[in-house]
C-alpha cells in the first residue's frame, strides 16, 4: 500500500537489519585501512580481488558480484551512503522486516553486478569489460527504488534542506546516474548504480510479500506435503484391493483419509443426529 505523509527531520532507530549492514560496510572499511597501513602491497592484492570486474567475473572471480558492495573508496563515500543507508533502510525494516530488507539490499547489491557486468561487454555507452567498481550504492540505489514505489507520495528533505516527495527524490538520483553514465566520466559506476535500482525494482515487484526466503520455504513445504500426500493416496489405494481381496469394502476420500461407512450410510439430510 502506498503510504503518504511526511517524514519528520529526526534519526530514525539504529537496530536490526541496518545495524548489521552499516556495521558490516564500517568493519571492512577500517579493518582494509589498517591492513594498509600495516602492509600496502597485500591491501592492493587483497583489494584487486574484491573489487568488481566483469572480465575477472567471468574468469570465476564470482565472490566480486558481492564483494565489491563492502569497498568503500574514502571516507566521505562511506558517510554518506551509510547516513542514506541508515535513512532509507529504516524505513523500509520498519514496514517490511529485516529478512525483507537484507534480501532487498543483497538482491540489488548482486543483481545490479551481474546486470552491470553483462552489460558491458556490449562496449554500449563506451563500457569496458575491464572497468571497476566499488562501493554500497548499488545496494542502496535498491532501497531508493523501493521507497518510491512504496511510500510514493511521503515527503523527505532532500540533502536536509529541501522538502520533496519520495518519487521525485529517487528521480533526482537516477538522471544523476544517467548523466553520469552519458558523460562516461565514471559510466561502469552509474551503470552500477541504474542496474543496482532496477534489481530493487524487479523484487519489490515480483518477490513475495514476506520475502524470497520464506517463498522458498513456503514451496518447500508445499512440495514436501503433495509428496506426503500421494504417499498417503498411494497406501490408501492399496488397502482397498487387500480389502477387498478379503471380501470387505472400505474407502477414502481424494487425500487418502479414511471414511467411515456411517458416514457413507448416512441420509445427508437426515439431521436427527445433531443436537
Amino acid at each position: 500500500m502506498r503510504r503518504t505523509g511526511s517524514i519528520p527531520l529526526a534519526l530514525p532507530s539504529f537496530g536490526g537489519a541496518v545495524r548489521r549492514l552499516i556495521l558490516l560496510n564500517v568493519g571492512v572499511f577500517f579493518a582494509l585501512a589498517l591492513l594498509s597501513w600495516v602492509s600496502p602491497g597485500l591491501n592492493r592484492i587483497l583489494t584487486a580481488h574484491l573489487l568488481l570486474e566483469p572480465l575477472a567475473v567471468v574468469r570465476g572471480e564470482l565472490w566480486q558480484l558481492f564483494t565489491y558492495s563492502l569497498i568503500n573508496p574514502g571516507i566521505l563515500s562511506i558517510v554518506f551512503s551509510m547516513l542514506t543507508l541508515w535513512f532509507t533502510g529504516s524505513l523500509l525494516e520498519g514496514s517490511y522486516g529485516s529478512r525483507w530488507l537484507t534480501e532487498l539490499y543483497w538482491s540489488s547489491v548482486i543483481g545490479g553486478a551481474a546486470i552491470a557486468s553483462a552489460i558491458s561487454f556490449t562496449h554500449v555507452f563506451g563500457l569496458r569489460p575491464d572497468a571497476v567498481a566499488v562501493g554500497a550504492w548499488a545496494g542502496i540505489f535498491g532501497l531508493l527504488v523501493a521507497i518510491a514505489m512504496l511510500f510514493g507520495d511521503q515527503e523527505f528533505l532532500l540533502w536536509f534542506l529541501v522538502r520533496i516527495k519520495a518519487k521525485y527524490m529517487v528521480a533526482i538520483y537516477i538522471l544523476i546516474a544517467i548523466a553520469v553514465l552519458l558523460k562516461q566520466s565514471d559510466n561502469f559506476g552509474a551503470l552500477l548504480q541504474l542496474s543496482g535500482a532496477l534489481a530493487g525494482f524487479l523484487f519489490v515487484r515480483f518477490a513475495p510479500r514476506r520475502g524470497l526466503a520464506f517463498g522458498v520455504t513456503e514451496r518447500l513445504y508445499g512440495l514436501r506435503n503433495s509428496y506426503y500426500r500421494y504417499k498417503r493416496r498411494r497406501a490408501a489405494r492399496k488397502f482397498e484391493v487387500y480389502m477387498r481381496k478379503q471380501n470387505r469394502e472400505v474407502h477414502f476420500d481424494k487425500d487418502g483419509r479414511y471414511i467411515d461407512p456411517d458416514e457413507l450410510r448416512r441420509d445427508p439430510n437426515d439431521k436427527r443426529w445433531m443436537n
